[in-house]
This record gives C-alpha cells, sequence and structure tokens, in this order.
C-alpha cells in the first residue's frame, strides 16, 4: 500500500514536491467521435470507454498513485438527446455490477461525487452500496463525478456555511478558503496534481473548478477508447518535466528536495 500523501490545499500552502502525481484527475472524452468515426453507435464507444477505465484504474495500482478521479458524466450532460442519456445510466448500472466487486478484490475505494438524487432510487442504492462495500479500502480511492458541476461543488459548498451562518454557528466575516474546503465534494482528499483530458478538446468543463487551481493540466487529440498505458506515460513524462512553483520563484522550487514537505510561499500565487 502507498503511503498517503499530506493533504493540504495548494492555495494556502505547498504540497509535496515530486515527478509523480499523487491525485489523477480526468475528463474522459472522445467516446462518441470514436464510435462514429466507425460506423457504430455513440453506446458503443461509452462501453470501450469503460476498458480503457479498467486499465488506468490498473496502471495506478501499479505505479502507487493513490488517488484517480473521473468525469464520468456531467451537470451539462443531460443536454444530450434522450436516448443517449438513457442507454449511459444503464452502462453505469451495468458497469456498477460488473466492476465493483472485481475493484473490493484489488482493495480499491469507489466513491461517486455529484447531486446523485437525480439518477433515481435505483441507481442511488447500487451506488450507496458499492461505497459500503468498499469504504475501507486503501489502495487506491477511485471517485467518480457523476451529475456533477464545478459550480454546483460550491454552491452547495456555500450553503452549508450559510446554514451555519444562520444558525449562529459561524460569524460571517471569519469565512476563508479554507472554511470552505471541508464542505466540498472533495474534502479529505489532496487537490488533484494532475488533470487530464482526451479527445483533443482544451478545455477544463466545470470539473473541479475548485480543486484545479494549481493542478497541472495535460490535453491529448487521443480518443478516450484509445487512451491506453503508453499514453498515460506519456502525460506521466509531461507532468514529471514541469516545474511546480506554487506561488515560488524557480530558484527556491529548484532548492528542494523531492518527496519533502515545502514551505508555503509569500505574496502572489501567480
Amino acid at each position: 500500500m502507498s503511503k498517503s500523501p499530506r493533504i493540504v490545499s495548494t492555495t494556502s500552502a505547498v504540497p509535496a514536491l515530486s515527478t509523480l502525481p499523487q491525485h489523477v484527475a480526468v475528463i474522459m472524452d472522445g467516446n462518441g467521435r470514436w464510435a462514429k468515426g466507425r460506423g457504430l453507435p455513440r453506446i458503443a464507444g461509452h462501453r470501450k470507454g469503460v476498458e480503457a477505465v479498467r486499465e488506468l484504474v490498473t496502471a495506478c495500482g501499479e505505479l502507487g498513485i493513490p488517488y484517480l478521479t473521473l468525469f464520468a458524466f456531467s451537470s451539462e450532460n443531460w443536454r444530450r438527446p434522450e436516448t443517449e442519456v438513457r442507454l449511459l445510466l444503464e452502462l453505469f448500472l451495468m458497469a456498477l455490477d460488473k466492476e465493483v466487486k472485481k475493484l473490493h478484490t484489488s482493495k480499491v475505494r469507489f466513491r461517486v461525487i455529484g447531486d446523485i438524487e437525480r439518477f433515481g432510487p435505483k441507481l442511488g442504492a447500487r451506488i450507496q452500496a458499492a461505497e459500503e462495500l468498499t469504504r475501507d479500502n486503501q489502495n487506491l480511492t477511485l471517485t467518480i463525478a457523476a451529475n456533477y458541476g464545478g459550480r454546483w461543488d460550491v454552491a452547495q459548498a456555500c450553503k452549508q456555511l450559510a446554514r451555519e451562518a444562520a444558525a449562529g454557528q459561524l460569524d460571517p466575516e471569519s469565512i476563508t478558503p479554507e472554511s470552505l474546503e471541508p464542505h466540498l465534494s472533495m474534502a479529505g482528499m489532496p487537490e488533484p496534481d494532475l488533470f487530464i483530458r482526451t479527445g483533443g478538446e482544451q478545455r477544463i468543463s466545470n470539473f473541479l473548478l475548485w480543486q484545479l487551481a494549481y493542478t497541472e493540466l495535460y490535453f491529448t487529440p487521443v480518443l478516450w477508447p484509445e487512451f491506453d498505458r503508453s499514453q498515460f506515460d506519456q502525460a506521466l513524462a509531461s507532468f514529471a518535466s514541469r516545474q511546480r512553483r506554487f506561488g515560488q520563484t524557480g530558484d527556491q522550487v529548484e532548492g528542494q528536495p523531492l518527496e519533502q514537505p515545502a514551505r508555503a510561499g509569500k505574496g502572489s500565487h501567480a
């Protein structure tokens, strides 16, 4: 089992420097285009994408990367054709039934973040059962963002603070970014070190808006069903080649040993 990273917000302190990310976040884009290019229905691309997920989970486990977060279904995806949405939800159910026991055997903790009530009681119950089954596993935490949006995440955290303030439990003047973080969906996990988006688009599309403040961004034209171990290795090599400064100067960072806690820099975070 890999050692758990020091959990810290990169806007308030500098995490330990490392050439290997401790948390990888992925937007798995290009399933539909992959299928269309082969004359197949879009859902065939999503099914093929599940195989790529399986390979990435295995790679993270072998490399000792303890956190992997995947954007499976955004709050904006409800705008897609009704048939595709229905098939996506059915695929999610099927994947839960087929994959969760395998994840549990591999000591992977499974979590879902997002507003899952809209999925209905059947899917909600399956998600809850999967989370309960795997909650004590520590080899890897696999988080699936489903009916998730970064703006929704910040808004629901603000609601929690507003309730505390209305109840007299919190002075609004004392609210800081650190006050908000425990109410966010990713509370208790380190912020992503590396963000990957496949499919050629170069935007974060309302994914983990708060948490990606200092994340290294990696965009590739490779469609998600074709994103294999070699493609992941390229993303990791790109990450390892970058100098992460977190508001410090390059000279300051060069003087710090890898995988050792660093002191927070002062002044601007730009």
